[in-house]
């Protein structure tokens, strides 16, 4: 019998750099294994993927809401096609910064994958900073993401103070049984020895607390990558669930947009968070936004064959004014 595959999932709430953590893994891996990425997000377009593109990982996206929704369907799918075509010998799970991680794990655990997955801790990263912000603290998703948390990460402490710090060290010593391990780290600067640590059972605050989401018949329940329509230049998505709100737009990759506008535009954009992967006439970059602080990195692109399709996700807790936001994008490419 084959052995089971190391599995861990990698949660936290909204911005707080799970997948640049999760790119920092990738780069430190040993190099004669193959890792396996299953990214949820909330919005319709799928950004994660194209920015895990520059460490070539196998990465199958799961966009449009919580993949715990609809019986596990589209997570299960999505699963088993990513295991069958890569043959992983470490899964990592991504879900959604507005996911549900209590039915994640159940899925993982439930009837076939008892037999395929080994599952192990499950990694929680928090930034102290928003441990005074009631937004998240009274937040069903964010209580719940740290409930199951086997390692507690404090991610981005190179911008906390003492205050932060101390909260967050309340909040470790307020546990009962305490958390196995618990961490501090600058820019997502995971070791991969963490994820070893056993996973164990949490009691939650909230369980089962999210209305379900079924998905609508027209969406596709794996992969679901959103394609342009044959002759339009771009294309627009929106969801909402819960409180919260998105909205995307995929552009063809002949569509060259103005690096200095998006910038100047993402860097006080009024949303909880924007993510987008842009060409742009200064190269293909990643923009990072989270309450307009912005981080860039540019993605390398070897050849004319590799340039990306240009995508952008914003997400807010109110209502997006769309085509507000579709003008402005409208305005920065280059004609």
């Amino acid at each position: 019998m084959k052995t089971l595959i190391p599995t861990n999932m990698i949660t936290g709430f909204l911005g707080v750099g799970k997948t640049t953590a999760i790119t920092h893994l990738l780069k430190h891996k040993p190099q004669d294994e193959i890792w396996s990425v299953l990214v949820n997000e909330f919005g319709e377009i799928g950004i994660d993927g194209a920015m895990l593109k520059s460490v070539n990982a196998h990465v199958r996206e799961v966009p449009g809401g919580c993949i715990c929704c609809v019986a596990g369907l589209p997570m299960k799918i999505a699963l088993n096609m990513m295991i069958a075509a890569t043959k992983p010998d470490r899964i990592l799970i991504e879900p959604t910064g507005l996911g549900h991680p209590e039915e994640i794990i159940n899925t993982l655990l439930g009837e076939y994958y008892d037999r395929v997955l080994d599952l192990r801790a499950t990694i929680t990263l928090i930034d102290p900073r928003k441990l005074s912000d009631s937004r998240y603290t009274e937040n069903a998703n964010f209580q719940d993401q740290i409930a199951v948390a086997d390692v507690l990460i404090a991610n981005k402490t190179d911008v906390c103070g003492e205050a932060e710090k101390h909260a967050f060290d309340q909040l470790l010593a307020s546990f009962e049984p305490p958390k196995q391990a618990a961490f501090w780290v600058e820019q997502g600067r995971l070791d991969a020895a963490w994820l070893d640590f056993p996973r164990a059972d949490h009691a939650l605050n909230n369980p089962q607390h999210h209305r379900k989401n079924p998905l609508s018949p027209q969406r596709e329940l794996y992969n679901a990558a959103i394609r342009l329509p044959e002759g339009e230049p771009f294309v627009r998505r929106e969801n909402s669930a819960n409180g919260f709100y998105s909205c995307g737009w995929l552009f063809q990759p002949d569509i060259q947009f103005s690096f200095t506008l998006l910038f100047g535009w993402l860097s006080g954009a009024d949303f909880l968070r924007a993510k987008a992967v842009m060409h742009t006439n200064e190269g293909v970059y990643m923009f990072n936004a989270e309450n307009g602080v912005l981080s860039v990195n540019q993605i390398p692109v070897q050849s004319a064959d590799e340039i990306l399709d240009s995508r952008i996700e914003v997400i807010d807790d109110k209502k997006i004014a769309t085509n507000e936001t579709e003008q402005v994008l409208m305005s920065a490419i280059l004609k």
